[in-house]
């Protein structure tokens, strides 16, 4: 809120309009549709009904596909390479993804990365679940419909088979997940979608109470 704030009273652009019925439009945007940033030539790609956070951060070469959601604190850091959020998938809170030149980033369709999670120069396939706290390195491929377990971490260039439960550190694939794990895959990327819509139309700034 304070970083919505500074952009209200510190952008010459707002300021000089000095209307704060413009203004309180301009936030009202900003926290139920989130900002993104071009970063020399990158430029963010967002299709039709993403969201970002007021606070997170989505820069450079990122293209956020329909229905995809990045969630409060978490970095999107497209500034060296290609980084792609699928359809419907959700960043969560505090979770950060970057990619090295040559080594992009893919997070497949319906795929929900948990909080505090970091990819960088990974592929996640599609309708797979990245646990909280889980750290998967460059060139390391999950397969498609996967649970990767909370705080498991993925090797460089490890690469893992579909319907696979994957859990430690290093990370292994501990056995195939259950029809109930199925289930919640399943269910996760549509609930987040939901969210986000909820997100979109009804979140607002609420001021501080003056000292």
């Amino acid at each position: 809120l304070q970083f919505l704030y500074f952009i209200d009273t510190h952008n010459p652009g707002w300021c000089a309009m000095k209307s704060n019925s413009a203004i309180a439009a301009r936030r009202a945007v900003l926290a139920r549709r989130g900002i993104s940033y071009s970063l020399k030539g990158r430029e963010p790609i967002r299709e039709e009904d993403t969201w970002i956070a007021p606070n997170a951060a989505v820069i450079g070469s990122v293209t956020m596909k329909k229905g995809s959601s990045v969630w409060f604190n978490a970095t999107i850091r497209g500034d060296n390479e290609q980084i792609t959020i699928g359809e419907n998938s959700n960043i969560q809170d505090g979770s950060v993804i970057h990619a090295d030149t040559g080594v992009p980033t893919t997070v497949g369709k319906n795929v929900t990365v948990g909080h505090m999670a970091m990819l960088h120069g990974c592929t996640i396939g599609d309708g797979s679940l990245v646990g909280i706290g889980a750290i998967i390195l460059n060139k390391a491929v999950i397969g498609e419909n996967c649970l990767v377990a909370a705080n498991s971490f993925i090797p460089e260039g490890k690469k893992y088979p579909p319907n696979s439960l994957i859990m430690g550190s290093p990370a292994k694939v501990v056995k195939e997940i259950t029809p109930m794990q199925q289930a919640v895959l399943k269910h996760s990327a549509p609930h987040y979608r939901t969210n986000a819509n909820r997100y979109a139309k009804e979140l607002e700034i609420v001021d501080a109470p003056e000292k």
